[in-house]
């Protein structure tokens, strides 16, 4: 059986497209797809869309580089949409944002929710102040703790105690280990912030500001890993 001979068309031949995040099901961006590229994208893996102003069938990141690879296909119930689910590389939006969605209409005016992503080597950084956010993420874990509002995950981690919270932190590495074997930057990056953040809650348990881990690091920096093992006793 055939994709293309399930799904209806429409009367130019065109089918919605709708594009998500795999990992984190973000909704990247909306295009159209003709029978051509939904056959080029069932045979290549990776998203091939019609671009009604080119004309012409095309793939996503054939010049930027920024690949959609096609994790799951779906179609709704009518069986007039499509719905990629993608291991995103850099950003889906030509604009440099990572979702073409980044943009919302709030009490009468339009303001950006996402930062503008930038790509170096397919390693992905938001141009906002990231160093902040382990701060930020610090003091609300600590209001949690303090709190402990009902429904909160990260309340019942710190109810559970440090056993629990240990375990995570050793399954969220696991996580990345996996990451790193399968070769998938998304995957990698996704994986890394859940173990960094389950690290944070165990810093949080133990009152340890991330700013004694930072300071910590800097006092490690230019200095080899085998002298700095040595200054400790190490191996």
């Amino acid at each position: 059986m055939n994709l293309t001979d399930i799904l209806k068309l429409d009367d130019r031949g065109l089918i919605p497209v709708i594009t998500v995040d795999f990992y984190n099901n973000q909704v990247l961006m909306l295009a159209y797809a003709n029978r051509e590229a939904i056959e080029m994208s069932l045979k290549t893996g990776y998203a091939h869309y019609f671009s009604r102003s080119r004309n012409k069938l095309w793939m996503k990141g054939e010049t930027s580089g920024h690949t959609q690879k096609i994790k799951q296909i779906l179609f709704d119930c009518d069986e007039d949409t499509l719905l990629y689910k993608v291991e995103q590389k850099g950003a889906a939006c030509h604009t440099s944002h990572r979702s073409c969605f980044y943009r919302e209409f709030y009490r009468g005016e339009v303001r950006e929710i996402e930062p503008v992503i930038e790509d170096f080597d397919g390693i992905i950084y938001k141009t906002e102040e990231n160093d902040d956010i382990l701060r930020k993420l610090y003091d609300l874990l600590q209001k949690r703790k303090e709190e402990l509002p009902e429904g909160s995950y990260t309340a019942k981690l710190f109810i559970s105690g440090t056993d629990k919270i240990a375990k995570k932190i050793g399954e969220e590495a696991s996580e990345v280990i996996i990451a790193l074997k399968n070769n998938s930057q998304s995957e990698l990056v996704y994986e890394s912030a859940d173990l960094i953040f389950h690290l944070l809650v165990g810093l949080a348990e133990k009152d340890v500001p991330p700013e004694s881990v930072l300071d910590e690091l800097k006092r490690r920096f230019g200095i080899s890993g085998d002298k700095e093992k040595a200054s400790r006793g190490g191996f």
